[in-house]
């Protein structure tokens, strides 16, 4: 297939014109003067906007699939992602004990090796507990904290580390420091999240190698002018990555676009989603816990956000016409930002060997489908 007639957004700047030829379910190669080869089908976009899949690295579930559930709810996961035009996607667990974790886990990874054409990529686990703090649970279960241990997390990788793509620890409890340098050295992004961290704990957890922040805000302490806590040191150490949920819940406008505009291309548009995204109101679960949703809004019955009903091509509308986002900054937090804090190379941008699916949107941004 030849696409032409498209602005194309390459994973950091609009190309207008560019032309993307796909084959086999990857893009073959670009360029202004590509012709249709001899029976090629070809697509007009009419000036609309081609994006990358969107890629999404942190979402616990969605349409009643929860990521803790095991292979079958992660394959679920994969395929409906892909009709919101995600190409890939880092499947979130949730505090539980170490033999739901160890299951859930063992799950993502069968998952990941049995994904097929109509599926979602799973770039591995974004693990989120269980090292994290009592003092900013956010909807994850206290019982099950503890101190991070590299002994602990091959027990519940059952030493296969590979199977998780990012973890979240707030670097505080005992033992973070050396556990960061672990993970890293096992090829994992430490990610800080569920913490109450001060500015300096966030440093030095910068310099043992860890390089993200878990949804920027929520469940950190507040950012104050004499002690900027974790969220004002991870904006201003150009080493992090700053997640963001820009559901309009989680965060008020102006937040979103400090972040965005503090981290740029490190800023990381996610929707820590549950299984009630792309669901009604009403009462669904998270890791356990009853949560209701109403509203747009999921929360646990004491009121505590648990997770969104977020969907990313929903949160790209978002950025771009309710936050006033620019439009290629905003394209980037949802496809080749979010990739490269995860170290993934093979999505995210449009160039030769990127795999379908590809995205649409209309000339004043609204989602019009996936391609490929």
């Amino acid at each position: 297939m030849l696409i032409r007639n498209a602005v194309v957004f390459t994973g950091q700047t609009f190309a207008p014109g560019l032309r993307v030829r796909i084959v086999d379910g990857r893009i073959a190669e670009t360029g202004d003067a590509l012709t249709p080869a001899p029976g090629e089908e070809t697509l007009d976009l009419g000036g609309d906007f081609l994006l990358p899949g969107l890629v999404d690295v942190h979402i616990h579930g969605i349409a009643g699939h929860d990521a803790m559930r095991g292979k079958d709810d992660v394959l679920a996961m994969g395929r409906t992602l892909r009709t919101y035009g995600v190409a890939a996607f880092c499947p979130t667990t949730m505090s539980a004990s170490d033999a739901d974790t160890a299951a859930a886990l063992a799950g993502i990874r069968a998952a990941q090796r049995e994904t097929g054409p109509d599926g979602a990529r799973i770039l591995g686990a974004h693990m989120e507990a269980p090292y994290l703090s009592d003092r900013h649970p956010g909807a994850q279960d206290g019982r099950f904290f503890r101190d991070p241990d590299p002994a602990h997390l091959l027990a519940l990788t059952g030493g296969r580390p590979e199977t998780v793509r990012v973890i979240t620890l707030a670097p505080e409890r005992a033992g973070s420091e050396a556990f960061i340098r672990e993970a890293v050295r096992l090829g994992i992004r430490v990610s800080v999240g569920h913490t109450d961290a001060d500015a300096e704990t966030l440093h030095r957890a910068g310099d043992a190698g860890a390089t993200r922040l878990t949804h920027t805000f929520n469940a950190h302490p507040p950012l104050h002018h004499r002690a900027p806590g974790s969220v004002g040191a991870a904006l201003a150490d150009e080493r992090f990555y700053c997640e963001l949920i820009p559901d309009g819940v989680h965060l008020h406008r102006d937040t979103v676009r400090l972040i965005a505009l503090c981290k740029r291309e490190k800023a990381v548009a996610i929707t820590d989603a549950m299984e009630a995204a792309g669901m009604p109101d009403g009462v669904y679960s998270l890791g356990g816990q009853r949560v209701t949703v109403e509203g747009g809004a999921a929360r646990l019955a004491g009121g505590s956000l648990a997770g969104s009903v977020l969907t990313l091509e929903r949160a790209l509308e978002n950025l771009i016409r309710r936050f006033g986002i620019d439009p290629a900054l905003a394209c980037a937090m949802v496809t080749s930002s979010p990739a490269d804090s995860v170290g993934e190379e093979a999505f995210g941008r449009i160039r030769p060997g990127t795999p379908v699916p590809l995205t649409r949107w209309t000339q004043d941004w609204r989602f019009a489908g996936c391609i490929g």
